[in-house]
């Protein structure tokens, strides 16, 4: 029987929770055909630049078990160097077998996602070592912020995934953060999670985890991470231990080359674009070398440096061009895409920070991303989550939400009898067209203010980072957590105690 406490603090969490928030989550496809930048023949030329940096230059895979896979397979490895030549006939042969469309599993079946084909899911930050908010300033990141943004993530209906390595918490040895990650994300989400592909062990945890969470049997793709391609041309030993795991585990592997144009490859964005795809699609063809329809997606994270200063450029039309093109080389390839969505190199949440996000999650949508990373809260080019920005772009989210659902075309909605009764000079706010569809008719905004300015002045003359602040707190207060079995709990708790104890002073990135 529910106790009155829980009727009253479940009461309670519905009133507080803002009405911006109370939409139900959904799978999200991309009704516009996608932005093609290239031509079909200029996206010949990648291909063809593509296959003569693989054939001809090489990449190194710094993995005794990928370079036993890759000789394994006919191509060229050189062991001292642990360097490899793929032929292009090989390499395509391999990228054939991975699939273009894979289900993402859920803890909750009902919130199963799909890669691939129009689908679009939103993601939030990701990996940032430090936090800030305007009580706090910018500070060292720490389990309760992870948390934090665990909780609010859940709590916005527009991320289709919720869990991920939010940040970076300082607080806790390196070793254990993937365990206290993935029990967080067990006890505060029930949506599609991710975690990081650092190495064998953390990887093989993660999965281990992900058994229980789900009853002692995968349903199928459950858990991925990033594998960041240290560019140029090197997969070091952590992502490919990262990779290979998750690809003999049936799990997703997020390829992404980490290309700064003008340093990790040349300055022309068409050689950049060539060496992101040689890069990307050496990974893809490695995981089926490992197992023949391992989920992966093609990541595209090319973007630019300042050349006078040699720091990150985000947010720019080269990055747009870059993800533009990214995308259409991975749909040539029958392979789903990520990139991602609020990348910025503003240090504060102010109006660079918002058109160098934008830049970012316009051509993002576009472009038919199935997969958007670091969708809110990136400021300081990927070093600090912001709890207001997190805010501010999960707004955006909401907005793309309401835009990609596109609006009614149909008798009804033309209301010719509501034109006619209200006729010339008029106005529509009394009628009953309006009336029975005024709540809902448009779009309506958690952070952005419309008042005017009398009564923004009365009300605290308060900007959108003031009322930002506000309501992330708001979101906070407003998460309910998704009951989770407690033997499920106890046994995820037993694994991490045993796990805890057994990884004292183990290098965790072979």
């Amino acid at each position: 029987m529910t106790s009155k406490r829980t009727r009253n603090r479940v009461r309670r969490s519905k009133q507080d929770k803002p009405k911006w928030l109370q939409k139900p989550f959904q799978l999200l496809q991309n009704p516009i055909a996608p932005t093609e930048w290239c031509t079909p023949a200029q996206l010949d030329q990648i291909h063809d630049a593509t296959m003569r940096i693989l054939e001809n230059v090489g990449i190194d895979f710094m993995d005794d078990e990928a370079l036993d896979a890759w000789e394994k397979a006919g191509a060229k490895v050189d062991r001292a160097t642990q360097h490899v030549w793929i032929d292009r006939g090989l390499l395509m042969e391999l990228v054939e077998k991975a699939p273009s469309q894979f289900t993402w599993h859920a803890r909750n079946e009902a919130n199963n996602l799909q890669i691939g084909g129009n689908y679009i899911n939103f993601s939030p930050n990701s990996g940032m070592p430090y936090v800030s908010d305007l009580d706090g300033g910018r500070r060292v990141s720490t389990l309760q912020d992870f948390e934090h943004f665990i909780k609010m993530a859940h709590a916005v209906p527009y991320f289709q995934f919720v869990g991920g390595p939010l940040c970076e918490p300082q607080d806790i040895r390196n070793s254990l953060r993937h365990l206290y990650r993935v029990r967080i994300m067990a006890h505060n989400t029930d949506r599609a999670i991710r975690d990081t592909a650092s190495g064998r062990i953390i990887a093989a945890d993660t999965v281990d985890m992900m058994k229980i969470i789900h009853g002692g049997e995968l349903p199928g793709c459950v858990i991925g991470g990033v594998v960041n391609v240290n560019s140029p041309l090197r997969f070091d030993n952590r992502m490919l231990g990262g990779l290979i795991t998750y690809a003999k585990l049936g799990q997703a592997s997020i390829i992404t080359p980490f290309i700064m144009a003008g340093a990790m490859s040349p300055v022309t964005l068409a050689s950049a674009l060539a060496q992101q795809n040689a890069e990307a699609l050496a990974g893809v063809a490695l995981a089926q070398l490992i197992r023949p329809g391992a989920p992966v997606l093609y990541g595209g994270f090319t973007q630019n440096v300042d050349m006078r200063s040699g720091s990150p450029a985000f947010g720019g039309p080269e990055g747009g061009w870059a993800l533009i093109v990214g995308a259409q080389l991975a749909r040539r390839y029958g392979v789903p895409y990520r990139a991602s969505g609020s990348l910025t190199n503003s240090k504060v949440a102010d109006a660079q920070a918002a058109y160098e996000t934008m830049w970012t999650m316009w051509p993002a949508v576009m472009a038919h991303t199935n997969m958007v990373l670091h969708g809110v809260g990136w400021l300081e080019g990927g070093l600090v989550a912001s709890y207001e920005k997190f805010v501010i772009d999960a707004e955006n989210l909401a907005m793309f939400t309401h835009f990609l659902n596109n609006f009614e075309i149909s008798e009804e909605a033309f209301a010719i009898d509501a034109i006619d009764e209200v006729g010339s000079g008029g106005h529509h706010f009394g009628t009953q067209h309006t009336q029975d569809r005024y709540e809902t008719a448009f779009y309506e905004p958690l952070v952005s203010d419309r008042l005017g300015f009398d009564a923004w002045e009365a009300a605290g003359a308060e900007d959108a980072l003031v009322r930002a602040n506000k309501l992330y707190k708001q979101i906070l207060r407003s998460h309910e957590k998704p009951p989770l079995d407690q033997a499920i709990a106890e046994e995820l708790d037993a694994f991490i105690q045993k796990r805890e104890a057994e990884l004292e002073g183990i290098d965790l990135f072979n």
